[in-house]
């Protein structure tokens, strides 16, 4: 496992619930994306997080006949990439934030990925892609899974640095690729979700907790808000922004250290103080963290025990 980093004090972070719009113009999108990053630096936040497909918006710039064409869209797509990247990377350097950007189609080794790029507030920029699709992103979408996991140091105002990870959606459903993540040193998961419905969105919400209460870490669920007839591609996203940790020492009881409002767009701040969630690392109720590997060994393959025969019918 790789070494703590040292944090000076509580790091200010923001999930964002944006909401998808119907853009008139690339000016419309650049004049909403600054708004919403000035809105939290303003605030004090130091790493910001977007949601998962949020800048597919964009489909409402491209022609209508490729609005509802899920596979047909990808590729004209590309064409905003590149100023995509530039506008977030001026956007962390101008506030002196860290973005996790709301994750892109990216055109990748003959196919596409769903990539959410990382951008430092010096302008660094790197990216995670997702590595377990939804049946829609696999079978009717055709996007394929990234490889390998990140984790991201960000250094911070007061002194030291942050280090965190990123699982999109559904990756916050599988253990192992969290797992992968803290013992690389995370003690931040960032999970940016987009959920059609309130049954997907409880499920990531479900996995974020448990993520946190597994790795005694935090973990941010940034979702996607939409009301989009005009595209397939996200008609309709539904969500709350929420921040999670283990429900132990200095930490809330029910696991919840902020949640924001139902489908309610805007940001949610709040500061994270890492040095909570390695004392409960040490010093908990129950040692999650330190227990994670005899939990994962005890155990023997399943046994199936009968419980006799089933009663005469009275």
């Amino acid at each position: 496992m790789t070494a703590q980093t040292d944090v000076a004090g509580p790091v200010r972070v923001a999930a964002g619930a944006y909401p998808v719009d119907f853009l008139a113009s690339w000016a419309d999108f650049e004049t909403k994306l600054t708004r919403w990053v000035a809105d939290a630096a303003a605030r004090g936040a130091e790493l910001l997080a977007f949601p998962e497909y949020a800048p597919l918006e964009l489909i409402s710039l491209l022609p209508p006949e490729l609005r509802h064409d899920v596979r047909g869209m990808r590729a004209p797509l590309q064409a905003f990439l590149p100023d995509f990247l530039a506008l977030h990377e001026r956007l962390a350097r101008q506030f002196a934030v860290a973005i996790v950007a709301g994750s892109y189609p990216v055109a990748h080794g003959g196919t596409f990925v769903n990539r959410a790029f990382v951008f430092g507030p010096d302008g660094t920029v790197s990216h995670q892609d997702k590595l377990l699709m939804t049946r829609f992103e696999a079978e009717e979408w055709d996007i394929a899974p990234g490889e390998g996991v990140r984790v991201f140091d960000l250094p911070l105002r007061a002194g030291g640095t942050l280090r965190f990870g990123i699982a999109i959606c559904y990756d916050s459903e599988f253990p192992s690729l969290a797992r992968h993540l803290a013992e690389g040193g995370a003690e931040l998961l960032v999970v940016p979700s987009f959920t059609g419905s309130r049954a997907g969105y409880t499920r990531v919400r479900v996995g974020s907790m448990a993520r946190a209460l597994e790795n005694q870490l935090y973990a941010l669920h940034a979702p996607l808000i939409a009301d989009a007839p005009w595209t397939y591609a996200v008609e309709d996203a539904h969500g709350a922004s929420g921040i999670y940790a283990p429900a132990d020492h200095g930490l809330p009881e029910d696991g919840v250290v902020a949640q924001g409002a139902w489908n309610e767009p805007g940001w949610l701040i709040t500061d994270l103080d890492v040095t909570l969630t390695r004392n409960v690392r040490r010093n908990g109720h129950v040692l999650n963290w330190r227990d994670r590997h005899v939990g994962g060994t005890r155990p023997a393959a399943a046994q199936l025990v009968t419980l006799g025969s089933a009663p005469e019918p009275a």
